[in-house]
């Protein structure tokens, strides 16, 4: 535990002087604040265009900088020839692979918790933007979001030998993910029977992190009549009692499904060398 500490705190240290995460901070502050002065109309409560707007913002943005961020960390000791001398200390796999992953959390959460901040601020100051409930559910949205893509980006950044494949895996998983999701799922379910479809709408979007958060959250929010009839008993698990506690628990079940295969592949890595 004492390791994982000075990691996380080495970690973050770190993190907060990357120009990347001011860069990401920058731009994320920059385009709520932008779609707050847009939507001066009132207070914004439960889903509407407004906060769908701001929901597609966060599904566009924050996976990106999360797999950015978490994989350029781990490859970038790789180049520096960091872990090299880490790896002579008394360091295990898993206290440096948590400790990373710790530290790189309170990064995301801190960029993510600026810009939501100020944007609050600032509609106070308007007297328009969202409600309490309506905008604390985007924040958790967000920083769901921002944990479950660092999970996926500690795999990569462990896979990756240098930057520029961190960079190209990293651009590859959000497209796929985030872009080119709704086109591909179209796709899949075109080919398949009709019975095959509702089964195949479960498995593949809990395959996919930011198809499930984004569902989450727009039941959550109150709009989940615009998903359609295919979607109609996630509405009822999502909204009964277990269903804040069941999404947390398959959070976790990625997450500690990417660290493990980054653990294996890792300790694989370190035995050979």
């Amino acid at each position: 535990m004492k390791d994982m500490g000075y990691v996380a705190i080495r970690e973050m240290n770190i993190g907060l002087r990357n120009p990347w995460a001011y860069s990401f901070m920058a731009l994320f502050t920059v385009f709520m604040l932008s779609l707050l002065i847009i939507h001066t109309q009132g207070v914004v409560n439960g889903f509407s265009g407004t906060s769908g707007t701001m929901l597609n913002l966060a599904l566009y943005l924050l996976p990106l900088m999360a797999l950015m961020l978490g994989s350029f960390s781990l490859t970038g000791e790789k180049e520096e020839g960091n872990w090299d001398l880490l790896s002579t200390y008394p360091l295990g796999t898993w206290p440096f692979l948590a400790g990373k992953y710790i530290g790189l959390s309170a990064v995301l959460m801190s960029i993510v918790a600026f810009g939501f901040g100020l944007s609050g601020a600032a509609g106070w100051l308007l007297g328009s933007g969202f409600d309490f409930i309506t905008y604390g559910q985007l924040l958790v949205f967000s920083i769901g979001l921002s944990v479950l893509y660092l999970g996926i980006a500690m795999l990569i950044g462990t896979l990756a030998s240098n930057r520029w494949q961190a960079l190209t895996i990293s651009v590859g998983v959000w497209f796929f993910t985030v872009i080119a999701w709704p086109s591909i799922l179209i796709a899949i379910l075109g080919m398949m029977p009709y019975l095959w479809i509702k089964p195949a709408i479960t498995t593949l979007t809990f395959l996919n992190p930011a198809e499930l958060t984004r569902l989450f959250t727009v039941v959550k929010l109150g709009g989940g009549s615009t998903l359609g009839p295919e979607y109609y008993k996630w509405m009822i698990w999502i909204r009964s009692p277990w269903g804040t506690p069941a999404f947390a628990g398959v959070m976790l079940v990625w997450i500690g499904a990417a660290l493990t295969l980054a653990y294996g592949i890792w300790e694989r890595g370190r035995a050979r060398g």
